[in-house]
């Protein structure tokens, strides 16, 4: 899989998890620049990501990512590993 396919993956999610069809990520995409990302909204988030790519992260993993380029690697990590 392919980090442009990933992105195009993760837009759809973001854009269901917050119910913003304007949505689309970058690697530089942080909860702020997100107006309804909260912590609450972030466990949604996590568990959207984990079901659309048959991943589950842990928790080290999920303390680490600090924007959505983090998070691109290392669902390709899991998905190519």
């Amino acid at each position: 899989m392919t980090e442009e396919r990933i992105y195009e993956m993760l837009d759809e999610v973001f854009q269901d998890v917050f119910d913003d069809e304007d949505i689309h990520v970058e690697p530089e995409t942080t909860a702020n620049d997100i107006e309804d990302w909260d912590s609450l909204e972030h466990i949604n988030l996590v568990v959207a990501v984990e079901n659309k790519f048959g991943i589950k992260f842990n928790m080290g993993e999920v303390v680490e990512m600090k924007n959505v380029g983090e998070m691109v690697h290392t669902i390709l990590a899991r998905v190519n590993g």
